[in-house]
């Protein structure tokens, strides 16, 4: 296996317990649950289009490859079928960040077709990357990711101890930054 294909199961053992990696379980339940909701993608998009691929590399910095069982650590390392498959082609150890970043700019160039409410499943779920993904490449590119969404909605971005503030398991807190009118 490359560096890029780290298996995590052992095929004497029982099968992992969660698909998601290791590193989701050491944040709150508030952020694991933001980072679920991004996974599956708005419908009524091309399977091959930007939205599709972005999203297959954020699946694979958060989720096993279940049909490898491990963690694809580039968005263009074989495996992982449709749903975890590679975003982009590139040769073995080139840069992946040039190339990611323009399927970023083809996502940011057709988001009136894209479902504000995944929009923003997507945005919250970069920022949580962006914030703590274990491996400071992929941690930088989504932070940048995220940055770019939010300034394209002419925002600011929260930083790291406004999020696990607002996402950090107190409801408390969360209302804090929450519209009377969604509170249940």
């Amino acid at each position: 296996m490359t560096d890029h294909h780290v298996s995590v199961f052992d095929s004497t053992k029982c099968a992992p317990a969660t698909v998601l990696q290791d590193w989701v379980g050491s944040l709150s339940f508030m952020q694991q649950t933001v980072l679920m909701t991004a996974v599956r993608g708005p419908d009524g998009v091309p399977k091959y289009g930007p939205a599709k691929m972005l999203l297959r590399w954020y699946r694979r910095c958060i989720l096993l490859s279940a049909m490898d069982r491990a963690v694809l650590s580039t968005p263009q390392a074989h495996g992982g079928g449709s749903f975890t498959g590679p975003s982009i082609t590139a040769l073995f150890g080139s840069d992946w960040r040039d190339p990611m970043d323009e399927i970023v700019g083809d996502y940011l160039r057709e988001l009136d077709a894209i479902p504000h409410h995944f929009q923003l499943h997507l945005l919250h779920a970069a920022e949580i990357v962006g914030y703590k993904h274990p491996d400071g490449m992929i941690r930088r590119w989504w932070l940048g990711t995220y940055q770019r969404l939010v300034h394209d909605m002419h925002l600011w971005p929260e930083t790291e101890e406004q999020l696990d503030h607002r996402l950090g398991d107190n409801r408390e807190q969360w209302l804090e930054r929450n519209d009377p009118a969604t509170v249940d």
